[in-house]
């Protein structure tokens, strides 16, 4: 089996809310607010399509000037929104790796600025041999040009290959593509799964 991962939340935890809450005195409406308003799915796209994070920092800041302090830690407190992997995935992810037949392959929405630091501090992410990171393409999921990238660089075809994700929106655009898809809801259940598939080509 050709099995593609998607990396946050599905590998390695992100967990930004564990970060940003306390500085709103764990007022979830507050943090909330700002999650989707201020540090918003564009200005979180933006890098992870590529565009250099001080860069796009300084001008939300200067948007948002009293959110300047907090829009700077997405940047200086990232490491502290990855606690861990994923539990129980290294060992699933190492049994697949191991197992013959299977190719492991990831796509993620994540910058290059960040990525290689986490790749080496993350055993999990080191399994990963054939992968592509959105913000060295400068695009990100759900685009389906990002997924055509994977299927290119790698010589596969989409309708060899699972794609598992935890945004449900991303793994629709796969199996618009023709991937197999799986929105994760943990590693039990990606094993359960992964085996009925396995059995099902037999």
């Amino acid at each position: 089996m050709n099995i593609v991962f998607d990396f946050g939340n599905v590998l390695v935890r992100w967990e930004p809310k564990k970060v940003f809450l306390p500085y709103f005195d764990n007022d979830e409406e507050r943090y909330d607010y700002f999650w989707a308003n201020i540090c918003d799915s564009d200005f979180r796209n933006r890098i992870d399509a590529g565009e250099k994070q001080s860069e796009v920092i300084k001008e939300y800041q200067s948007r948002y000037p009293e959110y300047a302090n907090l829009i700077a830690m997405y940047w200086t407190h990232w490491e502290q929104s990855l606690p861990g992997e994923m539990p129980g995935m290294f060992s699933l992810v190492k049994k697949l790796k191991e197992t013959p037949g299977n190719h492991l392959y990831g796509l993620t929405n994540w910058s290059m600025e960040t990525y290689p630091i986490a790749r080496n501090r993350f055993p999990i992410l080191q399994l990963i041999d054939d992968y592509v990171v959105s913000g060295a393409e400068h695009l990100v999921k759900p685009d389906h040009r990002l997924f055509q990238i994977l299927l290119d660089r790698f010589c596969l075809k989409a309708e060899e290959c699972i794609f598992i994700d935890d945004n449900a929106a991303n793994v629709a655009s796969a199996c618009q593509m023709g991937f197999r898809g799986i929105v994760f809801q943990g590693a039990e259940n990606l094993r359960l799964i992964l085996e009925q598939l396995q059995r099902n080509e037999l």
